[in-house]
């Protein structure tokens, strides 16, 4: 990298810093109250260590509604990107006997690995070390606590889902940019309308053959870390099970003026997980919209015989199929389209991956939630 582009990246990163940090010196002036949380994100672990990711904020006074009130939902999404973050902030994780203390980044974030002793028993397949603020650059109320949700897959689990998230169980349409912005600030969790029948069809995956594997599900995309309370709502609200969520940090560096691109975040996030479980096989989901495809195909061949199937919704032209199509020629993995789940399900009964017993509520979802977009 040139010694202007350096220069220009770390200026830049300055500023941003500065003028939130102005902002905040103005509100204590003013005698606004400053509330600080720590935002804890679901992740996961394994039998030896628990990987913490979260990031401490100012709180930014979201109100959930489930109206249809386009002014509402465009102010709470406002401020879900008008985050202030609080870097240098020191925290403490607890989980049994296992402490560990820690800084935020620049921008906020924490993500630190936690140890587990050979001897600990997990309960469920959550777990839930405990967070707490020690020191923070700017004045708190103590104590500032939060609980962690951390996956561990269960024992009983035969294979893993890894899944997209927009254009995959959400309609964003990625595809255009007008009109994915309009959804994503006019509309709030309650309103927006998940792919048709991809809840009850991701609660039978979970589920598997025999009803209680408790396959672990990874959510994996391109959002912005700030839509993160937004899409853990969307799938408590439509009853999409609960998973790990890896989203993306958009903005300035040190090093560079944006983070990795939608191809780079996602291979890297997938392998992630892959290599924390490397006995486990997987279910990737997907659309044809963006990148899913190539990015699975690079997957596959990076990790051979552990890809079970590859779904994609089907939401692009004729050309980008067969785009498609050629890609996964010479891979020997089925991949199948589909513009709903139903076709997904039946796939996944005939290969044992899910229950027969399952598609009659696959089948109602889906019919339910095209009544609902109409």
């Amino acid at each position: 990298m040139s010694d202007f582009k350096t220069l220009f990246y770390r200026i830049t990163n300055q500023t941003e810093h500065t003028f939130d940090e102005l902002k905040l010196r103005f509100s204590e002036r003013m005698g606004f109250e400053t509330v600080v949380h720590i935002c804890p994100y679901n992740s996961f672990g394994n039998s030896t260590s628990l990987y913490i990711k979260g990031r401490v904020l100012h709180n930014r006074n979201i109100q959930t509604s489930n109206e249809d009130d386009w002014w509402d939902n465009l102010a709470n999404m406002y401020k879900r990107f008008n985050s202030h973050e609080i870097k240098g902030a020191k925290l403490r994780v607890t989980f049994g006997a296992f402490q560990k203390e820690f800084f935020t980044d620049e921008d906020g974030y924490f993500g630190e690995s936690v140890e587990v002793p050979a001897s600990t028993v997990f309960a469920g397949p959550w777990c839930h070390p405990e967070l707490e603020l020690l020191e923070s650059p700017v004045p708190y109320k103590s104590p500032v606590k939060a609980t962690a949700n951390v996956l561990i897959p269960s024992i009983l689990a035969r294979f893993g889902v890894i899944s997209d998230i927009d254009d995959t169980i959400l309609k964003t349409n990625a595809t255009s940019i007008a009109k994915m912005m309009y959804h994503t600030f006019t509309n709030n969790s309650h309103t927006r309308i998940p792919f048709h029948g991809v809840a009850a069809f991701y609660r039978a995956l979970q589920k598997g053959h025999g009803g209680d594997e408790m396959n672990p599900l990874f959510y994996v995309s391109s959002s912005p870390w700030n839509l993160y309370d937004f899409l853990v709502d969307f799938m408590h609200i439509h009853a999409i099970p609960a998973g790990p969520i890896f989203l993306k940090d958009y903005g300035f560096t040190h090093e560079k003026l944006f983070t990795d691109g939608h191809g780079i975040h996602k291979t890297k996030k997938i392998k992630k997980i892959m290599d924390a479980f490397p006995e486990m096989r997987f279910i990737l989901m997907g659309d044809s919209g963006q990148q899913d495809p190539e990015i699975y195909a690079d997957i596959a061949k990076k990790y051979p015989g552990r890809i079970l199937a590859i779904y994609i919704r089907d939401v692009s032209h004729d050309e980008r199929d067969s785009e498609i199509a050629t890609v996964f020629q010479s891979l020997g993995i089925e991949i199948i389209y589909s513009e709903n789940s139903v076709t997904a399900a039946q796939h996944a009964i005939a290969n044992g991956y899910i229950n027969s017993e399952c598609l009659e509520e696959i089948f109602q979802e889906k019919n339910a939630d095209e009544l609902r977009e109409e």
